[in-house]
């Protein structure tokens, strides 16, 4: 997994304000406007209100304890992924992931796992980044329709 969480990693083995420090510089205004932008085709068309609104909201009192929260229970997801694997296993819904290929955060071999355990799965990596509906949306409602249509809605 990728250097990304390994401050995150830390965090959950170990709960302190020193492995605190590095994820509250995930909570500034240059990290929530990076989210948006890396790994996009076209950084300059990504609307800055984007993350403007974002970091309104993440500048709130007390959100940063907030927001460390849930840098915390994410970690009990990785330990959960066998479960949801044999549900995908024995339960086989139809699935439709699309996914930004240029994702730094969850990187595009994040997807292809899914493949394994899926016999009706559709995968589309599209050219952009983490939040792929600012550059694709229209792209991802195409397939989201489509994909309602074949698979019933």
């Amino acid at each position: 997994m990728l250097k990304f969480w390994d401050p995150f990693r830390s965090y959950w083995k170990e709960r302190t304000e020193a492995n605190a420090k590095p994820l509250k510089a995930f909570l500034n205004l240059e990290a929530t406007r990076w989210q948006y932008t890396h790994g996009t085709r076209n950084p300059e068309s990504i609307s800055p209100d984007t993350w403007t609104v974002d970091q309104y909201f993440q500048d709130r009192p007390g959100n940063k304890a907030i927001q460390l929260q849930l840098f915390y229970d994410y970690g009990s997801n990785p330990p959960l992924y066998p479960h949801w694997q044999a549900y995908f296993r024995e339960h086989q819904p139809p699935t439709l992931i699309v996914w930004g290929r240029n994702d730094y955060i969850f990187p595009a071999e994040g997807a292809h796992p899914y493949a394994r355990d899926l016999k009706n799965v559709e995968l589309h990596l599209l050219d952009t980044g983490h939040f792929a509906l600012e550059e694709d949306g229209d792209v991802i409602a195409d397939h989201i329709r489509r994909f309602l249509d074949t698979n019933g809605s």
